[in-house]
């Protein structure tokens, strides 16, 4: 049932890959079922669920996703987690508060940090080319690394095909593997004119990390971001490891709407690598991307580079991309920074503001209704606006 699930993921990938966002990469169909009993929040106060758990239950209840969970952190600091539906639809087993899932491409701002903290040691330079660090390997049909550059690679201008789209099977990849996919394809469009997703970015970004600094990119992402942060829950798997080490709701894929879904929790995640691989916690994630719209990762030089925003419309209305992040429209004003994340069996979605508001929620099941991504990002927003 794994395999089949796995060819599903796969093919549904290629077709949506370039309408959906960066952090849906890789996408599920989904029906609507029923899962289990619902979880008050910790700090809940009233018998009456809050308003972040009502998004949790409306996306069990209506969207038919398995599982939900958030955590929340407000402007004085203070942290909620919620949780919903059941993390084990076969033993109806709760899903565990604050639980590690797949965070798929919120690894790409982990890249992106690590990256501009090489430029800020004079390592590495954004507009130098991708040959200038790995000379002659990027080359193709209307692909030419001489013409792109590492700020292309972080900002999705490059026009280099998504291997995503591609032949990617349920095995371990070599990244080299994974550039090999893409460079069978045409390049989209000339380096710098558009704006287009694409995970063959990131696998390149990892390349330059490891050419710069001799090691490889999971021990450069543990060390200057993780460990210096304290993300006790969050780690880049080994090389073929397919499992979750520490509590976790099972992921799921549904081969059709009324169909039982299919467990789908181990994956070899190699084939996402620097592009998606990290597994994390909503909490995790929100000190992550707190600290380092704080400051406290990069030179304020960087960071501004980072926060320069082109439009990146396949996220939505209104919705910006940096060097690994994106800025999105609050209802109730402002922006939050973030970015999102899918993977088989997971999404992810959160953000933070400028005074100190911090939301990440993810599911148990990609979506793939447009509605339902809506409801999902709606929950992150009412987080941060309430």
């Amino acid at each position: 049932m794994r395999e089949q699930a796995w060819q599903k993921v796969r093919s549904s990938g290629r077709r949506s890959g370039r309408r959906r966002s960066v952090a849906a990469a890789v996408a599920v169909a989904v029906g609507v079922m029923t899962a289990g009993t619902l979880q008050a929040p910790v700090a809940s106060a009233s018998s009456r669920p809050d308003t972040v758990q009502r998004g949790l239950d409306t996306l069990v209840r209506a969207d038919g996703m398995p599982g939900a969970l958030a955590s929340v952190t407000d402007r004085e600091g203070r942290d909620r987690t919620y949780t919903a539906g059941v993390g084990d639809l076969a033993t109806g087993a709760p899903v565990p508060r604050d639980g590690q899932v797949r965070v798929g491409s919120n690894t790409k701002t982990f890249t992106a940090v690590v990256m501009l903290q090489l430029v800020a040691e004079g390592k590495v330079a954004l507009d130098a080319s991708v040959d200038t660090y790995l000379p002659g390997l990027v080359r193709g049909e209307r692909i030419d690394g001489r013409r792109i550059t590492v700020r292309h690679l972080l900002q999705q201008t490059s026009g280099l095909p998504n291997y995503t789209e591609y032949d990617i099977q349920p095995r371990y990849y070599e990244p080299r593997e994974l550039l090999d996919i893409a460079l069978r394809h045409k390049g989209h469009f000339v380096p710098g004119k558009k704006w287009e997703y694409s995970n063959t970015n990131y696998v390149l970004a990892g390349l330059i990390i490891e050419k710069v600094t001799r090691h490889s990119v999971a021990e450069e992402i543990d060390r200057r971001v993780i460990r210096r942060l304290g993300l006790r829950h969050t780690y880049f798997p080994a090389p073929r490891d397919a499992t979750i080490r520490e509590p976790h709701p099972k992921g799921y894929y549904q081969d059709a709407p009324g169909m039982p879904p299919a467990e789908i929790t181990e994956i070899d995640p190699s084939w996402a690598w620097s592009a998606g691989q990290l597994i994390s916690t909503n909490s995790d994630l929100n000190r992550f991307f707190a600290a380092l719209l704080g400051g406290r990762l990069l030179p304020a030089a960087q960071l501004a580079e980072m926060r320069t925003t082109v439009r990146a419309p396949y996220f939505g209305d209104g919705v910006r991309y940096g060097l690994g992040i994106v800025s999105r429209p609050l209802s109730c004003g402002g922006r939050s920074w973030g970015h999102g994340g899918s993977f088989p069996g997971y999404e992810t979605r959160g953000g933070v503001t400028e005074d100190g508001r911090a939301a990440n929620v993810a599911v148990t099941m990609q979506p793939t209704a447009e509605a339902t991504g809506k409801r999902l990002e709606s929950v992150v927003d009412t987080a941060l606006c309430r």
